[in-house]
């Protein structure tokens, strides 16, 4: 275990929580300590959330050790089945909880209550949320489904699918559903269950009726896929339709499963077009840096590379169940794959990369902020401002759409403070004018100051010298530079310095270098 400031997942209850939360009759008694119980800001202030998560705490204190917590967990869950009436209870212990070893399961299975109860083994020091999610989902789906339930015959019917994996809390869940749904109906196929999202105890029963899976996010749905596919035979698609290749391909294999003729490419998004107009060419070749979820950092990267013309410099996820994935696709990029939970190894590969654009969670939205790199958030862990009020799918044509918006923006409004600093003192731009649109009533231009003497260059000071051997007035020259161009005006002036066997980056070093690379 490592002690940080910043995490990409919390532990595994926490998973357990965006499945109960997602749930509906479903109630999750979890025995922790008082402070444990941060995680409701986590739906109701980040996902902004209209009601609490179904999930009723022992909140045991210090003192409380010296007695019976076991007791304290059954009135907890007495009292939870008596004020909530839910169909189906899930039961588990917290980190801190799981020290003190008071078996919640067999507490539980004692109390004999009229409904399902579901006990969870999460080991907190050894797992994490994505897997708790997983678990939970697979142990709810395994002790609720109709193990007996068969699809009906045909008989003219359109084909059914479940659709597996999305949860509360996750990076457009909610309207992935709804683009996911929209696609299979325009092929013929009809949804029968999506869970765990908006799915209750009744749902899960009659997961069997349908005729195979539709897997949405294998970090949380995949052990639940495979467990229907062994006992009810329902075959599950492999491919994320997350943009335009992989959604075409996502058609053409439901087809497959279902018995229905591919049907032509539809014409129902604008990024292909797009992103090969003119308006979009001078973004071509741009080095792009991918960190998130599996799931979501394998399909940007394709997307980033075969549909947006972008080179892929760096490639990672988070969750270590994944690594495979990564390690396959960083051999199609030529990149070496980052598996990794640390943020400050993230912030070093990006450096390290000269990129041009980050493609990752908040936390490389915070990084990228910091190295002045244009982002654009993939992937959960997310802040509130990334569970937008409008339909912002990923998946699907539409989320094609949003995906080409949400990643060109940040490269062209880096164009537009590039251009608004290159005219920074022109009479018309700078702080002090008033709107253009005003015409003669906007402010009078300010008196031009006298202009200084240039100074001698003097060598800097090796306390002023930044990492990289960069003096501060150097750096900041180098920001002037357009974002599009100045990860290879540094590589450039890098080199140069190093072959001249300079040990610090001056303002003269650096055009000292343009002029070099200029012959």
């Amino acid at each position: 275990m490592q002690l940080t400031v910043w995490t990409y997942e919390g532990p595994p209850h926490v998973g357990a929580m965006r499945v109960a939360t997602a749930m509906e009759g479903v109630h999750y008694v979890l025995h922790a300590p008082q402070g444990d119980t941060y995680a409701d800001l986590l739906f109701t202030m980040i996902e902004r959330r209209g009601k609490r998560p179904p999930v009723t705490y022992t909140t045991f204190q210090a003192r409380d050790l010296g007695t019976d917590t076991a007791e304290l967990f059954q009135s907890a869950a007495r009292d939870a089945y008596e004020r909530f009436s839910p169909s189906a209870m899930i039961v588990g212990a917290s980190c801190t909880a799981e020290l003190i070893q008071d078996d919640p399961a067999g507490l539980a299975t004692a109390m004999n209550l009229p409904i399902p109860v579901i006990p969870l083994e999460l080991p907190s020091y050894s797992r994490k949320e994505c897997w708790g999610a997983s678990e939970t989902f697979y142990q709810l789906v395994r002790t609720l489904a109709d193990k007996d339930l068969r699809p009906a015959p045909m008989d003219g019917r359109r084909p059914r699918a479940n659709l597996l994996g999305p949860t509360a809390l996750g990076f457009r869940h909610r309207d992935d559903v709804v683009e996911v749904t929209r696609v299979l109906n325009d092929i013929g196929v009809d949804v029968a269950v999506v869970a765990p999202l908006g799915a209750s105890p009744t749902d899960l029963a009659r997961l069997g009726a349908a005729d195979f899976n539709v897997l949405m996010y294998p970090e949380t749905g995949d052990t639940a896929a495979r467990w229907l596919e062994k006992t009810l035979g329902q075959k599950f698609t492999r491919t994320v339709p997350i943009g335009i290749g992989a959604t075409n391909e996502f058609i053409a294999e439901v087809c497959g499963l279902a018995g229905l003729p591919v049907p032509p490419v539809p014409a129902d998004s604008r990024m292909p077009w797009w992103s090969r107009s003119v308006d979009s060419t001078y973004l071509t070749g741009k080095r792009v840096f991918i960190f998130g979820d599996g799931t979501h950092a394998v399909a940007a990267a394709r997307v980033a590379s075969t549909e947006l013309g972008f080179e892929v410099v760096g490639l990672g996820c988070y969750n270590r169940e994944f690594a495979r994935e990564i390690r396959e696709a960083a051999k199609l990029y030529g990149v070496e794959p980052l598996i990794t939970d640390d943020y400050l190894a993230v912030e070093q590969a990006i450096a390290d990369a000269n990129c041009e654009l980050v493609l990752g969670t908040q936390m490389e939205r915070h990084i990228a902020k910091r190295l002045r790199i244009p982002c654009a958030v993939i992937s959960a862990p997310v802040h509130v401002q990334d569970f937008p009020a409008r339909h912002s799918p990923q998946m699907g044509f539409e989320g094609a759409n949003v995906l080409f918006d949400t990643w060109i923006h940040p490269l062209a409004m880096g164009l537009e403070e590039h251009l608004l600093t290159m005219f920074r003192d022109d009479f018309e731009f700078n702080d002090a004018a008033g709107a253009s649109h005003l015409g003669g009533h906007g402010a009078a231009a300010p008196a031009s100051a006298p202009v200084a003497e240039p100074a001698e260059a003097t060598i800097a000071p090796a306390a002023d010298i930044q990492a990289g051997g960069w003096t501060p007035d150097a750096e900041k020259e180098l920001m002037k530079i357009p974002f599009f161009v100045r990860g290879k005006a540094r590589r450039n002036t890098e080199a140069y310095a190093a072959s001249k066997g300079m040990s610090a980056i001056t303002l003269d070093t650096l055009y000292e270098a343009k002029a070099y690379h200029a012959r």
